[in-house]
């Protein structure tokens, strides 16, 4: 089960909320983490890692 970048919570990979960032899936819970996602992806995404 993926895990939301920002809060770090499992996600449902049928989850409506994801984003596409340079060619990777990412899943998050709810719309306020894909925003802040969204916001700075890179912070994020070197979290993810």
């Amino acid at each position: 089960m993926p895990r939301d970048p920002v809060c770090g919570a499992e996600v449902p990979s049928d989850t409506e909320f994801r984003v596409e960032h340079k060619g990777k899936l990412y899943y998050f819970c709810c719309e306020h983490c894909m925003a802040e996602f969204r916001k700075n992806p890179e912070k994020y995404v070197a979290k993810a890692r």
